[in-house]
């Protein structure tokens, strides 16, 4: 964690968190003016263009990466179009991966009250349980199970008493394994999820994944064109997509996106894992996987590109 910032948001006028980490080689710049995901976000370019100018200064070491540390109020899409859209961070910033920390202990009654709590984890790469030294087993195994169907791609690691590696937050390679969906045949029958619990499924009513499966290279043009159009229509129903996306080149295309806000594509050297079929994860609010299916093979029809869809794992 050497050569890291970590900008710390404080929601309230008096800032304490930042003084509870420990200090190492890392710089620590508190947001002092609310919620990091609020309109402006003004705080929060601020820091960033200041850490490029100290760098470019020398007055601090080249930094590999930035910690954004945000209240548990904020929506990550806001933070990320901040990136994005600004002219000079969008060159000199990317985003890796969106961290979530769960309260194992009340982390049923965040995601049944705070519509919030639900879009952190739909959004996140990674997920951490919080208090697991202070829950019971069956708890911790219904939180899985409920984040699980949120978000079937998502890395959950547990950190009792806090403690947890941080490479395994921090590990950008790219992790297929933890899906865990329904499978959902050609003729639009679903079978019992594998580890959703009888009785989770009201928890589950207004958020779908829908996991893709291509038997061959997607016509890169074709597919954007659909994409754009199904953001243009639903961006901000679509809390999250991910995907590894054969375009018939050496390495795969990376999709990563959150809402409106699409990371510029990056156009892999090889693939991560032996499996080289096109895989894309699609985690909607309101909008179910019967529907987003209808609309991918309508496209198809319409302009005869792409290859045949071989799976359409989902877990609603």
């Amino acid at each position: 964690m050497t050569n890291t910032a970590v900008l710390v948001n404080e929601f309230g006028k008096v800032g304490l968190d930042h003084h509870l980490l420990r200090r190492a080689d890392e710089k620590t710049v508190l947001l002092e003016h609310g919620c990091v995901c609020c309109t402006t976000r003004e705080d929060l370019v601020g820091s960033l263009l200041e850490l490029l100018d100290e760098e470019d200064k020398g007055r601090i070491p080249p930094l590999d990466r930035v910690v954004v540390e945000t209240t548990g109020l904020a929506d990550p899409a806001p933070i990320l179009f901040t990136v994005f859209s600004h002219p000079v961070l969008q060159h000199h910033y990317g985003v890796d991966r969106v961290i979530s920390t769960v309260d194992t202990v009340n982390g049923e009654l965040h995601l049944d009250r705070n519509p919030e709590s639900t879009r952190q984890a739909a959004a996140a790469d990674v997920i951490v349980l919080t208090k697991t030294d202070i829950a019971k087993t069956d708890m911790i195994n219904a939180l899985r199970a409920r984040l699980r169907s949120i978000n079937p791609s998502a890395r959950i690691i547990e950190a009792p008493l806090g403690d947890v590696n941080p490479e395994e937050l921090l590990n950008s390679a790219a992790n297929w394994s933890t899906t865990e969906p329904r499978d959902f045949d050609a003729n639009g029958s679903a079978s019992a999820p594998k580890t959703l619990a009888a009785g989770d499924a009201r928890h589950v009513s207004h958020t779908h994944s829908t996991a893709l499966t291509f038997d061959g290279p997607v016509d890169w043009t074709a597919f954007g064109t659909w994409f754009s159009m199904l953001l243009h229509a639903r961006g901000e129903d679509v809390l999250r997509v991910k995907g590894l996306v054969d375009v018939g080149e050496a390495g795969p295309v990376l999709l990563n996106g959150v809402q409106h806000v699409v990371h510029p594509p990056e156009h892999l050297e090889e693939w991560p894992e032996e499996d080289r079929r096109s895989r894309i994860i699609f985690i909607t609010r309101g909008v179910r996987s019967e529907e987003l299916l209808a609309s991918l093979e309508a496209f198809r029809s319409i302009v005869g590109a792409g290859p045949r869809l071989l799976e359409a794992d989902a877990p609603v």
